[in-house]
């Protein structure tokens, strides 16, 4: 599902209930987040349905390394020959994308949580739990703009993984939150803002804190990894997920 403009210049796709965006300017584009591998076709779809080709594409920035957010990065690395972005702290994630640490067993929460059954059935679906190892990537740390189309800053959000940050392009009024929060939980199917289940988050008091650091962005528009935008200010955003507590 393409969405286009959810913020000026910034485009939404949506595969088996992920995320992954495309950021334009006048330099080209940058992918922010690579879904699963199956977003490989949407993302030529998408680039289509806004008047572009794969030879504008200049980058792709992840936020954080889980198997769900790598799907296709590889193969634009291989394909297009564009550099991959990833924290420092989460490198060792891209070599192995399912091996992440997290406070709980996943377990328990494919066999009770009936409102991700469908979720886990469009993840199976998509090849998402066995992406391909990214083979080089360009490591930042954490602060600092990136040299990519849009510019976006970073912004340190550690806790959903060691090395998460977010990405915020101020000019757009928009922030990329990655899972520091998101409006749908895969873990759950519980949706609107809220932590991603402990299932999948390393460090989930650490996650809470770096909240803050999301909602000092002031952007108007949130856009997370699971579920649709959220246009209520980042401050409410945060607020919200934080009374929600987490899984």
């Amino acid at each position: 599902m393409l969405q286009t403009e959810v913020a000026p210049g910034v485009h939404r796709i949506e595969d088996a209930f992920t995320n992954w965006y495309l950021l334009e300017d006048d330099d080209g584009i940058t992918v922010v987040d690579a879904g699963v591998p199956t977003s490989w076709r949407s993302f030529r779809s998408a680039l289509g349905a806004v008047g572009r080709g794969p030879g504008d594409v200049r980058a792709v920035v992840l936020t954080h390394a889980h198997f769900d957010h790598v799907g296709f990065a590889e193969r634009a690395r291989r394909e297009l020959d564009v550099p991959v972005y990833v924290h420092e702290d989460d490198v060792p994630l891209t070599m192995h994308p399912w091996r992440y640490d997290h406070e709980k067993p996943r377990a328990p929460y494919f066999a009770t949580q009936v409102r991700a059954f469908p979720i886990v059935a469009a993840l199976l679906r998509a090849r998402a739990f066995w992406p391909a190892p990214i083979g080089q990537v360009e490591r930042y740390r954490d602060e600092g703009t990136l040299p990519v189309p849009g510019r976006p800053r970073i912004v340190r959000t550690p806790g959903h993984t060691l090395g998460h940050c977010a990405l915020h392009v101020p000019d757009r009024d928009v922030v990329f939150a990655g899972d520091a929060f998101v409006m749908l939980d895969p873990y759950t199917g519980r949706a609107g803002p809220r932590m991603v289940a402990r299932a999948a988050t390393v460090d989930s008091a650490r996650n809470a804190a770096s909240l803050d650091a999301l909602a000092a962005t002031g952007a108007g528009t949130v856009l997370t990894g699971h579920g649709p935008a959220w246009t209520g200010g980042a401050a409410e955003g945060v607020a919200r997920a934080r009374a929600a507590g987490i899984a």
